[in-house]
């Protein structure tokens, strides 16, 4: 049995070693760009600047575009039609994000606080620890996720009140006790990225752990049929959402359906089968293998599904008893402010100075340009630490000797950190101001922050604080490559 593990282990590893070398080189362009990757939103130059930034930390600096796509449409293009002023609710009304998952006087009545869910990402195309992370995150959301279609693994038992479990085609982990664990089961007929193509998970990706819960043979690739070859009309849909109920009487069941042209038909189908909720996942849906050809050219976008359903629904005189969720395309919290009609984030309030700079400059450096993010940053002199009075230790009257702020005294005598403040301090003699008014003036550069919250606590102070737009126009490009190089990778 050792020998076999030893066997196990080096073929794992060399899979390992090949992955990761190749998510070095392709980046680097030696081998020029791969002629069928990426798509006009998901780039190629987006999934190489991934891998690069994966590896570094840092974004790729030769030429990759890694910020945005090139989609030139979709959501970029869209608005919405507000209502007229007068119409408003007011400022203090109260908001109810929360709405049930089911519309129907029969089955059980559940209600999410919050208007989403997660959806499926399978056991093999996501680790476990990723799975357990999705689990927890839907418990403390009091909402739900999805195991997708690669089984259930037992560490996530421990959260099956609070999650999906998906029925696929290829009924890969399907069981039983999966079925009764759910308080919702998922039934995915297709997937908005790749309709009528069925699923594959690469054989890199078949581990002997994944093959054991998919009951396949291990680091072979694995393909789920696009269609249940036991559903070729809605009264075999109907079959299929029967033995759910059989199995499980207490779960609500859900249909997810890609959005082909005709996906208006499909959802009232699947509400005549006695589907609770028709999922519809649009064409941008996540996938790792997917052909160019099905991403680009098959499903609409799911900005154009939504309306169509819907109206479809209403004309029916059902729209009322059923619950429509969308997918494929809703990527981050601003992609769910737009389909819910509310106020997207327009400004963030970070920390942000010389010494403290990753979040504003790396993190969210690609959502000045994506959505127009605007700053109102705090903490500009970090602490008092760019004043420079700290550099020979913590006066008496200073906040860090205070009982409870031990952190705060152990940050402000940090010996790297006081070498720079020490060397900035002589760029700032250099143009005739203090070095908080230099700190300052170099946060006033950065075009994205239109307010710096100071925090002084004396009049003077802010009399000197203001001095810093005088010293704006003093820094250079000489003078800022300076402090560049004396900051260095040292900000956090």
């Amino acid at each position: 049995m050792k020998a076999i593990d030893s066997v196990e282990q080096l073929i794992t590893e060399k899979n390992r070693q090949c992955l990761r070398q190749g998510f070095q080189v392709w980046p680097e362009l030696e081998y020029g760009k791969m002629p069928a990757l990426g798509d006009f939103r998901w780039t190629a130059d987006l999934i190489y600047s991934t891998w690069a930034q994966a590896g570094s930390g840092k974004p790729p600096e030769n030429g990759l575009e890694w910020r945005v796509g090139n989609s030139g449409g979709g959501f970029d293009v869209l608005d919405f039609k507000f209502l007229e002023e007068n119409k408003w609710l007011g400022a203090d009304a109260a908001i109810d994000l929360s709405i049930p998952l089911n519309r129907k006087a029969e089955d059980a009545q559940i209600v999410i606080p919050i208007p989403f869910y997660g959806a499926g990402m399978s056991y093999g195309s996501i680790s476990e620890q990723v799975m357990l992370s999705r689990a927890k995150a839907a418990r403390a959301w009091k909402t739900y996720t999805s195991t997708g279609e690669g089984g259930y693994p037992a560490s996530v038992v421990e959260y099956k009140d609070n999650v999906i479990t998906q029925v696929a085609t290829g009924m890969f982990g399907v069981r039983e006790e999966t079925i009764q664990y759910a308080p919702i089961v998922e039934f995915k007929y297709a997937q908005g990225a790749k309709p009528g193509l069925g699923g594959h998970l690469l054989g890199d990706k078949a581990t002997s752990a994944v093959a054991q819960m998919r009951e396949s043979v291990p680091w072979v690739s694995l393909f789920s049929p696009f269609p249940f070859h036991s559903v070729y009309s809605v009264e075999d849909h109907k079959k299929h959402l029967d033995w759910v109920r059989t199995v499980n009487p207490r779960a609500l069941v859900s249909v997810k359906v890609s959005t082909p042209t005709d996906v208006d038909m499909v959802a009232v189908g699947s509400y005549y089968a006695g589907a609770n909720i028709v999922h519809i996942d649009g064409s941008y849906g996540g996938t790792g293998a997917a052909p160019e050809i099905a991403k680009k050219n098959i499903a609409m976008p799911i900005e154009f599904a939504i309306p169509k359903v819907h109206r479809y629904l209403v004309q029916e005189g059902i729209r009322d008893e059923i619950v429509m969720m969308a997918s494929g395309g809703i990527r981050t919290a601003y992609d769910i402010a737009e389909r819910h009609h509310l106020h997207k984030p327009v400004m963030e309030q970070p920390e942000y100075n010389l010494l403290h700079r990753k979040r504003v400059e790396n993190e969210y450096k690609r959502l000045y340009e994506d959505i127009g993010l605007g700053l109102t940053t705090w903490s500009p002199l970090a602490s008092g630490l760019l004043t420079g009075k700290y550099r020979d230790g913590v006066p008496s009257d200073s906040r860090a000797q205070l009982q409870g702020y031990e952190w705060l005294s152990k940050k402000l005598t940090d010996k790297g950190a006081n070498n720079i403040v020490g060397k900035l301090a002589e760029v700032s003699d250099q143009l005739g101001c203090s070095l908080a008014q230099l700190s300052l003036a170099w946060i006033l550069l950065n075009p994205h922050v239109s307010t710096v919250i100071t925090g002084a606590s004396r009049v003077e102070q802010i009399h000197e604080n203001m001095k810093a737009i005088d010293v704006v126009q003093k820094i250079t490009p000489e003078i800022k490559q300076r402090i560049e190089e004396i900051v260095g990778d040292a900000f956090v």
